[in-house]
């Protein structure tokens, strides 16, 4: 790791505890230290990692998206999923080449790592954690309301109790929890198939576009009630019904074979997700009413309500197993953020303690410190408004993991790849591109989320720059993926 830039010793010739490598200093750590931070090997093959990618996202199907029907009607909406799809279609494919060569626990952390140095991996890191650690706040909020629609309780110890119980049971073990959530990802899958089944005889175009028009907006009109405005301002939604599926490679260092099983399993969720997201989308305001849709808490259950009458046997069942698909994503987003917490912790850009990990091998700090703040989050019930700040931090990642994508393309040409994206940069190069769009529209459905999106990135950049760059720790697998490639670099 040295070079000239590189001091691993005092003027006196004693040892140093710091080795200086460019802007950053690696501290040295005891024999033990990566032994208290152990995930379990091994217990994710691709049809698992396949669930986790549908279990990430399922819960977009249930509720959220239906708030883009209030922004931009059905036609921006749609318009607005369409330009979505393309990006994370294009966006998966590149990260399951990224996945395959780089298989750590950073997921992408790691990747921008490698590709743009500490200060790219961390940017990277943070915004993915911004987007996993809020998440879970807007599905503990629609939860609230499936739960609501049943029992009548809702708000405050509806969220406490979701949080303590599956935070719980992420604290038993990786294995025990990743088989549970494709059990309840599997109910929550034939919710979806029940909702879809049920509303095709119910389905008439006129009620796709019942929105009143807006007609001071430059281009409205029934398919575009809020005009062409309304298409960009409907983005942040459309996203919910594929947001967190990049988050399949945070399970690199649990999976059997990374090289074979990652492409295999993101790949296979994403087109599982294309299809519900495009039934979904044209199904729940086509078979009811795109009017009562649009700022509905738990919009599969209006939809099959206004069919079927409050007290049908298919509305209590999909309004049961609607809620095993929230369950199913708060489950699985409650491991992407400990999994993105301990890798950054582990190497030193947040405070240590983070990662130790438990003897069931699982870093029970970044369950908890997390979980604890999003339910303090979640008291403020506004779940279209969490939904636009895991927005404005995914668009960050995207963009930052794409352009890792392309930098590696043409920095390592020869690092050993797996499996390789189809189409290469020209694929990724759109997905960035559209995060970027995706990204500005976040402004425009809600400026008060994207300032305090920006300032806590402000704040976890100014934490970088005058603490963490000056502790990392090089022995970290993400740390030591650059180191190599450092040395062969100079070998050349």
């Amino acid at each position: 790791m040295a070079d000239e830039n590189t001091s691993a010793a005092h003027g006196d010739g004693t040892p140093s505890d710091v080795v200086h490598v460019g802007t950053v200093d690696y501290e040295k750590v005891s024999d033990d230290y990566l032994d208290k931070r152990q995930l379990k090997k091994g217990a994710a093959g691709w049809i698992l990692l396949a669930g986790l990618g549908v279990s990430y996202v399922i819960s977009g199907d249930f509720a959220g998206w239906n708030f883009g029907l209030e922004q931009g009607g059905f036609g921006g909406l749609l318009i607005a999923t369409l330009l979505m799809a393309v990006m994370y279609t294009c966006m998966v494919l590149g990260v399951a080449e990224l996945s395959s060569a780089i298989p750590t626990a950073g997921g992408g952390y790691g990747f921008a790592r490698r590709a743009m140095g500490p200060l790219g991996g961390f940017l990277t890191g943070t915004a993915i954690l911004l987007e996993y650690a809020i998440a879970p706040v807007a599905i503990a909020i629609f939860i609230g309301a499936y739960v609501g629609e049943l029992f009548g309780l809702d708000g405050p110890l509806v969220y406490a109790a979701f949080y303590i119980v599956f935070i719980g049971i992420h604290l038993v073990g990786v294995g025990e929890a990743l088989k549970i959530m494709l059990v309840i990802t599997a109910i929550a899958a034939t919710a979806l198939l029940v909702f879809i089944l049920g509303m095709i005889p119910h389905f008439d175009f006129a009620n796709l576009t019942d929105i009143a028009v807006n007609e001071s907006a430059a281009g409205a009109n029934p398919f575009l009630p809020e005009g062409y405005v309304g298409i960009w301002a409907a983005i942040p939604f459309a996203m919910w019904f594929f947001l967190a599926i990049e988050g399949v490679p945070l399970a690199a260092e649990e999976t059997r074979n990374p090289a074979r099983d990652m492409p295999r399993g993101i790949i296979t969720a994403m087109m599982i997700l294309l299809v519900f997201g495009g039934l979904i989308l044209v199904l729940a305001p086509g078979g009811s009413s795109a009017e009562l849709m649009k700022n509905h808490g738990a919009p599969l259950v209006g939809a099959l309500q206004h069919a079927y009458g409050e007290s049908a046997i298919i509305v209590t069942f999909v309004n049961v197993a609607g809620l095993a698909g929230l369950i199913a994503s708060f489950f699985s987003i409650i491991y992407a953020y400990s999994r993105q917490m301990f890798a950054l912790s582990r190497a030193g850009y947040l405070p240590k303690w983070l990662s130790v990990t438990s003897k069931h091998k699982v870093p029970v700090m970044a369950l908890i410190v997390p979980g604890v703040l999003g339910f303090l989050l979640s008291l403020t019930g506004e779940g279209d408004l969490m939904i636009t700040i895991a927005v404005f931090g995914a668009t960050i990642s995207y963009a930052m993991m794409m352009l890792s994508h392309i930098i590696l393309r043409r920095k390592e040409p020869e690092m050993e790849r797996p499996y390789r994206t189809p189409g290469g940069i020209f694929t990724t190069g759109i997905a960035m591109v559209l995060a970027l769009v995706a990204l500005a529209s976040t402004f425009v459905v809600s400026r008060e989320a994207a300032m305090w999106s920006a300032a806590f990135y402000a704040v976890m950049v100014a934490y970088f720059v005058f603490y963490s760059r000056h502790h990392l720790v090089a022995r970290a697998p993400e740390e030591e993926f650059a180191a190599i490639a450092r040395a062969e670099a100079e070998l050349k």
